[in-house]
């Protein structure tokens, strides 16, 4: 009967470790709609957003090894820090639950499992439960030098998400003597879709190029609905182009309804967004465009996108 515990609390172990180190890759994919969950949430800068998503990232993986190879440190402190974790996530998951509601994704494991907030809550006591009982009963590894190698480890993982996914430090680019009139045409053409309200050919406007079906498109549409709910008078604009069957899961995933938007077949989309390079037609989204009076001044991916050397190009 001991032996059989033994070989249980093993595989509880392992089992408890491969969850946090599963937690932490499904979080890098990409990391930063990790990044935007925290700062939607937590309402915190994006640059110490973006250093907490990955330390979390890191301190996840790196419980998760030394758990899988039974590397418990003295005093166990290897689970005691996973327990602690996870009490900081739980809190964090009711909060979300009372201002968010139960029908979000909490990103847990990202966007590769959703999940709501009580259910991963439910998956945070079992854990909990199952670590109190390992703290309890099971010994672990330990040998000469692992109370060295232990921290080394412990560290070294947590350094090592820093080198997996480098934080950026990049902003928009400036366009210079490259700088291009927009068309803008097909977007007031008679008879088309959600005609702008505004006149984008004059003043300062920041114009984003998304298609529907475009991850990458969403992900930059979700941060800048994050922006403008910190500046409303960010002046964001959206031009989409996409199936209709896509359209309602674009806005449920992004929740960019404070954007305005028009919606372009695809072909004028594409006289709009494509560029001429060594004799190439080269046609590339999502397209965020810093427009001036209908000239883009700069461009910036949905990573580069910053809030603040948006509002200092306003105020000039």
């Amino acid at each position: 009967m001991k032996k059989l515990l033994v070989v249980l609390y093993i595989l509880v172990s392992v089992a408890l470790g491969a969850t946090f180190l599963y937690s932490a890759y499904s979080k890098t994919l990409p990391i930063q709609a990790f990044e935007f969950n925290i700062v939607d949430s937590v309402h915190l800068p994006w640059m110490l957003a973006s250093f907490l998503a990955r330390f979390f990232v890191g301190l996840e993986a790196a419980l998760g090894v030394l758990m899988i190879i039974h590397f418990y440190g003295n005093r166990k402190w290897v689970l005691k820090i996973a327990l602690a974790l996870l009490a900081v996530f739980s809190i964090y998951l009711v909060y979300l639950w009372a201002t968010q509601g139960n029908n979000v994704n909490c990103g847990c494991f990202g966007d590769q499992v959703l999940m709501s907030p009580s259910a991963s809550l439910i998956k945070n006591l079992i854990m909990i439960g199952l670590l109190v009982v390992l703290i309890r009963f099971h010994k672990g590894i330990s040998f000469q030098w692992s109370w060295l190698l232990e921290p080394l480890l412990f560290i070294g993982i947590i350094a090592g998400a820093f080198i997996y996914q480098p934080m950026v430090f990049e902003k928009q680019t400036w366009l210079g003597k490259d700088s291009y009139k927009l068309d803008l045409a097909p977007l007031y053409q008679p008879g088309g879709k959600d005609i702008p309200a505004i006149d984008l050919d004059h003043g300062k406007h920041i114009i984003c190029f998304f298609s529907l079906g475009c991850p990458h498109c969403r992900k930059a549409a979700l941060k800048i609905h994050i922006m403008k709910e910190q500046n409303p008078n960010l002046p964001f604009y959206m031009v989409l182009v996409g199936a209709d069957k896509n359209f309602k899961a674009f806005f449920d995933e992004t929740r960019a309804t404070n954007i305005p938007y028009t919606r372009l077949e695809e072909e004028p989309f594409k006289r709009i967004v494509q560029k001429v390079e060594n004799g190439q037609v080269i046609i590339a989204i999502p397209q965020i465009d810093w427009v001036n009076n209908g000239v883009v001044e700069a461009q910036a991916s949905y990573i580069t996108l910053d809030k603040g050397e948006i509002e200092k190009w306003l105020a000039k």
